[in-house]
């Protein structure tokens, strides 16, 4: 761990103020007081509380009058008064949600890239974190998952310097002055805080006990263990404005503080337990002692602090629990509706998971309270109150409930199907003589949906003991907390050529001047096995979901084609196959500028389907993913449930008004502050942007985002934007596919050909089936078997296998419906489909197979017949899960390596014959390539 020297901490302005340096006898940390008797820093626990019932301020604040007091003073005093971003940073994929008040300007500001919206400047920035979510409610308001952070901030650079230390303390110092807080009853202590790469000495401020704000140096980076000076050194303070508004008021908990003026509404719903206030505040003086820990139980630290606070546990400890989840559901449902007012969907995967953990996490809390059909009402309490502060919270109101609604009647279902698996389960752990473990406990919950308290319910009717860890959440959490950029697959290719144009200068990029024109002359500056380099380019190279260009480079030793175009940092590479040209020689391009318009048309198109979705699903719905290519796009939009036919149209209708109204599609350069502040952050709809100056696309009116594609001139270009398919990809992801301009002509054209087709041929069938169907509605239903070999002696068992369904399409129709098979798992988006029977037919297992055709979403299904001496495997996947590469093909391929089948093709589906009888691990062959597929 990085540690400072007494010279970072030793400041004129705490040495001419009195404040003396001394060493805790408690926690062994370094602090400054101006009294010199003082032995702890004084931070609980290594002090209690001592503002219980004797605030040290001269007047009590409410929230709003704390923020307004933060925020006035330090616009008094230089600084300009910023308002708060979102809680969900878009412009971050390193990050889920906002943690700090710094990340607001982080790397963009930090890193020196772009200028600060204002220098210095001050925020009231709400921040969640999840970190310590089992703490909230335990410790009385020490631990929030939801918070208003006081940021003053100053960036000072080589050119200019604007505050460092001294003044950062004097101006902390003075803000505690006007509260009314004495020199003696403040306390700096010493501390380092590191995160991002960045690290710097702080102090932490502490007055009764209670840290209420860290004053951070932000000044180097970490490598490799050294500590490198940053080109811009950070004043990076954070004022907890709900710990400043406890200090004030001296209650129990910081909860009667931060909610005094919606403790009433909730009423309704809920009522506070009632414990005496006298011995409240005696344990509550000690509750930073309630911290479980792998050393000891939530139990032992309770009675630790009840008896330092000479008060019996007993007496009080079921109306403390119910007041402790109280506290709890409070903080929870107002982090939700601070997350899901940014577009949140809830979800299995990034920060849709947190949101459902929140959700889920607070619908058993209210259950444990009695009242489990009020989140709703809870959440539109909440919405109404801090709405008055935060409109965007009233904005998206509607919004908020119906997901709300939703994914609780979610949860529920989810539980109910849950539950089945969960007993199996058990029995097997009891079974086992093993316990239940900790990790078992997560996995519940993180794959099944199942909390901690339902696993314990479910093992106690079998006699199963469970021991809950404290922070079961805080490890759930984890699991999802941190996003991951390194989750894209790495180009190979690009890995190999960077190393080998260290000294290749940056390539002129003409594509944005000229997105119409195709044909060019360039010097060559590098050659590699399969690549060129050109000085300045009109190939756009991949980015943003654009694929790259392709064309013909002529040159001295013949032709050679351009596959593809990619971006290495500011190089463009041209992947090339055929004769290359030498370098230092110029060539002749030429851009298949055909395939160029019609990604154009695709990218402009995305833009408008953007808005489009927005306005008529809601404003929940965010870019999640897009593919623009020459044939078609792809968009993927956070969306809970799937798309009705209506919607569909009502999209396609208002996408094609607004290119029906030609507008124009601007491209402008804006710093990032600027961007933001007057098109808000749905600029980040393509996510995370580059650093420096930002590239606008706008459509006016309808859509503004940071883009870096080609587009079109106006919107009449992009012609008719045509939706050819919509498929649930993931837990709260829709994937809309679509085409514009002559490529949707082709499609529309396409699937007429195909619809004229099907009505031949299934006219014609029918006709046979009629006249079939009539023989065999003669025989008995449950004669099947009889009535096939029957009709097989009549007209040849090639006839009758041509039309088995009519045999069997009724029992597979309703083995399919009634979900008779065995097993079934989602995997990437794909339904696998999996059952072992004694029935050894082929005719009979094949038209269980295909019977899948009929399902919308990708489905994939794998059957065995056992047989005495061999087995028989019937394989088939619908059109949808060939589409996401999961062909017929290559799944029979897997198998028969796996199996030793031996395979025959039969309308479409594989069929074949084995002595393999490990079934399990032929479903588990299949369900690890579907698990290989990229999303």
């Amino acid at each position: 761990m990085v540690r400072f020297g007494e010279e970072h901490y030793s400041l004129d302005f705490l040495k001419d103020k009195g404040f003396v340096r001394a060493r805790c006898r408690v926690c062994g940390e370094f602090f400054w007081s101006v009294d010199k008797d003082r032995e702890v820093c004084g931070e609980a626990p290594c002090e209690a509380y001592s503002f219980i019932g004797k605030p040290p301020t001269t007047k009590k604040y409410t929230l709003e009058e704390m923020r307004d007091s933060f925020l006035g003073f330090f616009e008094r005093n230089g600084h300009e008064v910023i308002e708060p971003y979102p809680v969900v940073p878009r412009w971050r994929r390193d990050l889920y949600l906002v943690s700090a008040s710094i990340v607001d300007f982080q790397p963009h500001v930090t890193s020196g890239a772009v200028e600060p919206p204002a220098n210095p400047l001050v925020i009231s920035q709400p921040c969640i974190r999840l970190v310590d979510i089992d703490k909230v409610g335990l410790t009385f308001g020490r631990h929030l998952t939801i918070f208003e952070m006081g940021g003053a901030h100053a960036f000072n650079t080589a050119q200019r310097k604007v505050y460092w230390k001294d003044t950062t303390v004097a101006l902390c110092h003075k803000f505690l002055s006007e509260l009314g807080l004495r020199d003696e009853q403040v306390v700096y202590k010493e501390g380092v805080w590191s995160g991002g790469g960045n690290a710097g000495p702080c102090f932490e401020v502490i007055v009764g006990g209670l840290e209420i704000a860290t004053l951070v140096f932000m000044s180097y980076r970490t490598l490799d263990g050294e500590l490198i000076e940053l080109p811009v050194r950070t004043v990076d303070t954070g004022y907890g404005m709900e710990r400043f508004t406890w200090l004030s008021v001296g209650t129990p908990s910081s909860f009667e503080a931060i909610y005094q003026g919606i403790a009433s509404r909730i009423s309704k719903y809920i009522d506070a337990p009632k414990i005496d206030r006298d011995i409240l505040e005696k344990y509550s003086r000690f509750s930073a002692w309630i911290t479980p820990s792998s050393a000891s139980s939530l139990r032992e630290v309770r009675e630790k602090a009840a008896q330092l606070a000479g008060i019996s546990i007993a007496e009080i400890l079921p109306d403390l629990e119910r007041l402790e989840k109280y506290y709890a559901l409070l903080d929870h449902t107002k982090s939700i509706i601070f997350i899901l007012s940014e577009g949140v969907v809830p979800s299995n995967s990034k920060v849709g998971y947190l949101a459902r953990l929140l959700i889920r996490k607070s619908q058993r809390l209210l259950k444990q309270l009695g009242a489990e059909e009020h989140l709703v009402q809870i959440a539109e309490e909440q919405l109404n109150y801090w709405g008055r502060w935060f409109p965007k919270l009233l904005e998206m109101r509607e919004e908020v409930l119906e997901l709300i609604e939703h994914e609780v009647s979610k949860f529920s279902d989810t539980v109910n199907r849950g539950l089945a698996h969960l007993e199996r389960e058990l029995m097997a752990i009891k079974s086992s003589g093993a316990a239940i473990s900790t990790d078992f406990l997560v996995r519940m919950y993180d794959e099944k949906g199942l909390t901690p308290d339902i696993v314990s319910e479910a093992a106690s009717k079998i006699g199963l003991p469970v021991s809950i860890p404290g922070n079961i959440h805080e490890l759930v959490a984890e699991m999802h907390g941190a996003a991951n950029p390194q989750e894209e697959q790495v180009d190979e290719r690009l890995v190999v050529v960077e190393r080998q144009l260290k000294d290749v200068p940056p390539t002129k990029k003409k594509y944005y001047e000229y997105p119409y024109e195709g044909k060019f002359e360039s010097r060559v500056l590098s050659v590699g096995d399969n690549y060129v380099v050109l000085e300045e380019t009109l190939f756009y190279a991949e980015g943003g979901g654009q694929v790259g260009d392709v064309g013909l480079i002529h040159h001295s030793n013949g032709t050679c084609r351009v596959i593809d175009t990619q971006p290495i940092n500011s190089v463009i590479v041209h992947f090339v196959d055929g004769p290359l040209p030498n370098v230092g020689e110029t060539v002749k391009c030429e851009v298949d500028i055909e395939r160029r318009l019609s990604i154009m048309r695709h990218h402009t198109a995305t833009h408008i389907l953007i808005g489009a979705l927005r306005r008529v699903l809601g404003k929940h719905a965010w870019q999640m993913g897009a593919k623009k290519e020459a044939d078609y796009a792809r968009l993927d939009i956070s969306h809970y449930k799937s798309l009705t036919m209506e919607e569909i149209e009502k999209i396609e209708q208002v996408a094609n008004s607004v290119v029906a109204r030609r507008l124009p599609v601007e491209v402008k350069w804006m710093s990032k502050s600027e961007a933001e502040k007057k098109f808000g952050f749905t600029i980040y709809q393509g996510g995370e942007a580059p650093l420096g100056m930002l590239r606008l696309i706008i459509i006016p009116d309808w859509d503004a985002e940071a883009c870096g594609g080609l587009h079109c001139q106006n919107t009449a270009e992009v012609g008719l934007i045509k939706i050819l398919g919509v498929d649930k990809i993931q837990d709260g992801v829709i994937r809309l596919t679509f085409a514009a301009g002559p490529a949707a002509l082709s499609h529309i054209q396409s699937k007429l050909r195909d619809y004229h087709e099907k009505y031949r041929k299934t006219d014609e069938e029918l006709s046979r089936l009629r006249l079939l169907a009539g023989k065999i509605l003669e025989d008995a239903p449950k004669e099947i078997n009889k009535s096939i070999a029957s009709l097989t002696s009549k007209v040849g068992s090639e006839v009758v296998e041509s039309y088995s369904e009519v045999f069997y399409k009724p029992i597979a129709r309703l083995w399919l419906s009634l979900k008779s098979y065995q097993k079934e798992e989602v995997i990437k988006g794909i339904r696998l489909i999996f059952d072992v029977s004694s029935i050894s037919d082929e005719l009979y297992l094949r038209t269980l197979a295909i019977s899948i055709s009929i399902l919308s979403e990708p489905t994939a299904i794998l059957l065995i017949g056992r047989g005495k001496e061999r087995n028989i495997v019937a394989l088939y996947v619908n059109n949808q899960c060939e589409k996401r590469g999961a062909s017929l093909e290559k799944l029979a391929s897997r198998l028969e390596n796996e199996a030793n089948i031996s395979w025959a093709k039969k309308d479409n589906a594989y069929i074949g014959y084995t002595t393999f009888r490990d079934f399990g691990k032929m479903f588990s062959t299949i369900k690890s390539f579907l698990e290989s597929l990229s999303s």
